[in-house]
């Protein structure tokens, strides 16, 4: 593999051709982190061919995409049809990482039960409720849930595959039951969803290694060694300085046209989708010999898949500004690279952009 990030770059959708909906990105990417919704939103539009916040918004209204916690203790966006499967596959890890912060919050398994059965009966019949209807409910119900507690009581039921998101009521998001949201998700037995994960991730993220996979899904490494046993005829793969790389036969196509910028946020599947490899997207160090408020950990520019970088929307009456630092000195395509990705912003966003760059 000649390079590494120019390949991944496309098998992320972030270069070459556009997907042509947000389904299919999602469906790509397996699953979309999203713990912050909106710019978890322009994650996805970013990748899609013409796509706009409102079009994300319908389809999360419609439920086409969904929004629960699952390969690791944070939101995600997952398409209906995998739900499940992931659910099953990788909540009983996060359930054993959230396992203390239960105890901390006197939550034991019996109330947990409790819990979700009052949820199952008050959101029948697609009674989406926010979270302080849910409260409410709990309160009544005798159930404490003062600080963290209704927080965990909802990781616990989404984990459990009773909730997830529902259809937003204004800007207030809701929950719903989970059955009624998917109702054609799909079951797999155990070896089948191992096979079906790691292939989606290695397909959505490639070129990445195993220890990669294990950042995102929590799987064990003998369990992506046992999905890998699986789909490795349908992937390719190559060892780089003693580390092998799995990956589509996609990646190998002809590299889009740089230099490529684009404007990520902080949790951007390109920025956190991976564990071992993840300072290939700094090879020269420079963001992360930045003190740890700027640099990865912050919104990123990239250019040709490095951080470059920081921005940050800073909303208008009628506009939005971008505000935008390089961290090295910067030749002028960068620069129109940079004013193009930020009118893709604004496009998304529905209102004019304006760049701000710091000198």
């Amino acid at each position: 593999m000649d390079d590494i990030v120019a390949a991944r770059l496309r098998s992320q959708s972030l270069t070459g051709d556009l997907l042509a909906t947000p389904e299919e990105v999602v469906g790509r990417l397996g699953a979309v982190q999203c713990q912050d919704f909106g710019p978890g939103k322009w994650s996805i539009a970013q990748r899609t061919d013409g796509a706009t916040q409102a079009t994300l918004d319908q389809a999360f209204a419609a439920g086409t995409i969904l929004r629960t916690h699952i390969l690791r203790p944070t939101w995600h966006f997952v398409l209906p049809v995998d739900i499940r499967y992931m659910l099953e596959l990788t909540a009983p890890r996060v359930q054993a990482l959230n396992a203390s912060y239960y105890r901390k919050q006197g939550l034991d398994a019996a109330l947990l039960a409790r819990c979700c059965v009052v949820l199952n009966e008050v959101l029948e019949g697609e009674n989406y409720l926010t979270r302080t209807e849910i409260a409410g409910v709990l309160e009544r119900a005798g159930i404490s849930t003062d600080r963290l507690r209704l927080g965990y009581i909802l990781i616990n039921a989404e984990l459990q595959g009773i909730v997830c998101s529902g259809a937003p009521r204004g800007k207030q998001q809701t929950y719903a039951l989970l059955e009624e949201r998917a109702p054609k998700a799909r079951r797999l037995d155990r070896d089948e969803a191992l096979a079906e994960l790691t292939l989606r991730y290695f397909t959505g993220h490639g070129p990445a290694t195993a220890k990669d996979l294990r950042w995102w899904s929590s799987l064990t490494m003998a369990e992506i060694a046992q999905g890998l046993a699986v789909v490795a005829s349908q992937l390719e793969h190559e060892e780089i300085h003693g580390v092998i790389y799995w990956f589509a036969s996609a990646a190998r196509e002809a590299p889009s046209a740089f230099p490529a910028v684009h404007l990520v946020q902080g949790y951007d599947e390109y920025i956190v989708g991976y564990g071992q490899t993840k300072y290939l997207l700094d090879a020269s160090g420079v963001a992360r010999s930045l003190p740890r408020a700027r640099g990865i950990y912050t919104h990123s520019i990239l250019v040709d898949g490095q951080v470059a970088g920081e921005w940050k929307a800073v909303p208008k009456r009628h506009v939005v500004m971008v505000e935008a630092t390089f961290f090295t000195p910067y030749q002028d395509v960068q620069l129109q690279g940079l004013q193009a990705a930020v009118q893709r912003y604004g496009d998304y966003l529905g209102l004019p952009a304006s760049l701000s760059l710091a000198a």
